[in-house]
């Protein structure tokens, strides 16, 4: 027996507005009937578990020990630009001159997560 994963659950403090974001970095659905003012809101991603925001009282106070990792289809340069434009913030860039390495950004609640490089660039530049 296994189990499945079903979702990753992210605690924040405004489940609707901070899923409406992550809703517009992965070009998802919120889920069915989810709307403003709702505690918890989902984000139906095409494949694996559903981002599932839960509201809750108390803010972020440290570095998160799990996060998420993006692999974007167009290049991560131009990804990380679209990303900063929705209001994400660079936490640490990590990126190196070679191409390889990857960026470090955290959403408006502070929620770390990286942008690695996308297939193609990873077909061009050795790891």
């Amino acid at each position: 027996m296994v189990s499945v994963l079903r979702n990753v659950a992210i605690d924040c403090a405004d489940a609707y507005e901070l899923a409406r974001f992550w809703s517009r970095v992965t070009g998802r659905p919120l889920g069915p009937g989810d709307g403003p003012g709702d505690r918890e809101v989902a984000v139906v991603l095409a494949e694996g578990p559903v981002l599932y925001f839960s509201q809750v009282p108390e803010p972020k106070t440290v570095k998160n020990r799990v996060h998420l990792c993006l692999r974007p289809e167009t290049s991560r340069e131009e990804e990380v630009e679209r990303l900063l434009g929705l209001g994400a913030t660079m936490v640490s860039d990590l990126r190196n001159p070679d191409g390889s390495g990857w960026a470090v950004l955290a959403d408006p609640e502070g929620n770390e997560f990286c942008v690695l490089r996308s297939e193609s660039e990873r077909a061009a530049v050795p790891s």
